[in-house]
């Protein structure tokens, strides 16, 4: 491991008590931390990028961070939902760092090449905050001394009367150096979205490809602005199909992301990387 802060700090976690600390290693190296009565760690999605001829050992170009309940085998259940059902935004704001830290941890401590961790932005959290966006998780960074290039913080899909606080937040978080991903619904919404917010990367649902012509459009306007973008929820075969027609007739890379290759798991699934996959986003 290259970082020597987060090596510290580990030592120092696994000399700790479970019931005195907020945040813990447990018989695996893996970070826990609790939140009321829940004992939270994290498991990870790969985001691939596969050539026209969707080629089977793509290379992950990034990971998506995801909360879970603890769990030995990865068997543990995903509690987003936790945010929806916190008593108070200061509860929200506090569990949401808490998954921000543990997501950290858990991916420097494992990641040996040059791959990106998303981190999903609640909507909650989007109104919560109420000063510097993105300042707390940056100073948390800094203190374990770990990149916060290499982190790409995903905006959830907001309604249009919401787009004032979604670039008052995407305005704060560059200010403190991160990338920026956006969520959209469908194509259209997502070449709306390049418009007013010019993100680094936007992530739209495969299973909503029914706008052919939207999608290509979307594809040429996001390429020559050098914007990513990532199909998310891959499930099955056709749907990929799909998605590698559009890349042979663009003759552009398919970013994808789904359950077609990928459970979420605390372990990184690192294949060899493919050469010049790389592009602005990873």
């Amino acid at each position: 491991m290259k970082y020597q802060a987060l090596e510290k700090y580990l030592a120092r976690l696994n000399g700790s008590v479970k019931e005195e600390s907020r945040v813990w290693l447990d018989a695996e190296g893996r970070a826990q931390g609790k939140y009321f009565n829940t004992t939270l760690t994290s498991a990870f999605q790969p985001i691939r990028v596969f050539g026209s001829a969707g080629t089977p050992d793509a290379a992950i170009v990034a990971h998506e961070g995801f909360a879970r309940s603890y769990s030995e085998d990865d068997s543990g259940l995903h509690l987003w939902r936790l945010l929806d059902q916190a008593a108070s935004d200061d509860e929200s704001v506090e569990l949401d760092r808490l998954c921000r830290m543990l997501h950290s941890i858990n991916f420097y401590r494992q990641v040996d090449h040059d791959v990106s961790l998303h981190l999903s932005v609640h909507a909650r959290l989007l109104a919560a905050v109420d000063s510097n966006h993105g300042i707390a998780f940056r100073r948390i960074l800094n203190l374990l001394e770990l990149p916060h290039d290499k982190i790409v913080l995903q905006m959830p899909v907001v309604t249009q009367n919401q787009g004032w606080l979604l670039n008052y937040v995407l305005d704060n978080y560059r200010r403190n150096g991160f990338r920026l991903g956006i969520s959209a619904a469908d194509a259209r919404d997502a070449l709306a979205l390049l418009e007013k917010v010019k993100p680094d990367m936007i992530k739209v649902d495969a299973r909503e490809l029914v706008d052919e012509e939207g999608t290509e459009k979307l594809l040429r306007q996001a390429g020559s602005l050098g914007i990513r973008v990532v199909f998310k929820r891959v499930e099955n075969p056709d749907v990929f199909a799909r998605l590698q027609e559009f890349g042979g007739k663009l003759a552009t890379p398919v970013y994808a992301q789904g359950y077609l290759w990928d459970t979420p798991k605390s372990t990184l699934a690192l294949p060899p990387p493919i050469p010049n996959a790389e592009s602005k986003v990873a």
